[in-house]
């Protein structure tokens, strides 16, 4: 109980102490992931939500479902959730609350700058983050996962500030049944 009360403290603090401070991104300038299909979750169903923000009846792959948005980007040598990616994470929490036997795994990544071990954290950091705001929404602790890939995993190749800002994320993985 005391956990979950520092949980939500320190997640409430984050949210605050963030607030004003973010740039907007361009959403021209990120690319959103879709690995719905890839991930094998083809047809699973949520049921049980309420009218507002109904997902029931929503496929993982559907293109059309806000499930289908599986990358949270971060901005740079930060493990905040960005304001415009809070929803997609609350989609997820609201699906996986929905489905108790779904599982996923954030993977944690970084872009190229920094030291191997620094990045390995830092892409810990931001699956951690994730999952706290996952489990904050009621998403129970064993049906999510982190793994860090630090900068070993680019989404993109390159060696500039469009390809770096695409390599900071997480990515959501949802697991086989």
């Amino acid at each position: 109980m005391n956990i979950r009360i520092g949980l939500v403290w320190t997640l409430a603090l984050a949210v605050l102490s963030g607030c004003g401070t973010m740039d907007k991104r361009d959403a021209d300038d990120v690319a959103v992931e879709d690995r719905g299909a890839a991930t094998g979750a083809e047809g699973a169903q949520s049921r049980g939500l309420g009218a507002d923000g109904d997902m029931r009846g929503m496929a993982l792959d559907d293109p059309d479902s806000p499930l289908s948005v599986r990358t949270i980007y971060f901005e740079f040598d930060s493990s905040e959730v960005a304001a415009e990616d809070r929803e997609v994470v609350a989609a997820h929490a609201r699906y996986l609350s929905a489905n108790p036997q779904q599982q996923v795994v954030l993977e944690g990544h970084a872009d190229e700058r920094g030291s191997r071990e620094y990045n390995i954290g830092l892409g810990d950091r931001r699956a951690q983050s994730v999952r706290r705001m996952l489990e904050f929404q009621g998403v129970t602790p064993d049906q999510v996962r982190t793994v860090s890939y630090g900068e070993e995993k680019p989404a993109v190749e390159g060696h500039d500030e469009q390809a770096w800002r695409q390599n900071r994320r997480v990515e959501i993985v949802y697991m086989d049944q």
